[in-house]
């Protein structure tokens, strides 16, 4: 299935920065096509189906959110 996603891309120095609007995704590249290209690439493997070899293990963390 495909599906459009808006992205922007932008010159920092010697780089172009292409990043998705939808999804918090950026990549970059030589020229905008390339940095296009990459984040195509990127959001294709952030949205491919997970193939664990094992079971994951979950884990509890605390975080300290808000003023102390």
């Amino acid at each position: 299935m495909k599906r459009p996603f808006a992205a922007t891309v932008w010159r920092e120095g010697n780089w172009f920065v292409s990043q998705c609007l939808e999804v918090d995704i950026a990549s970059q590249g030589e020229t905008e096509e390339e940095a296009l290209a990459n984040l195509k690439e990127a959001l294709e493997l952030h949205f491919e189906e997970p193939c664990a070899t094992r079971p994951p293990e979950v884990r509890m963390i605390e975080v300290e959110v808000g003023a102390a």
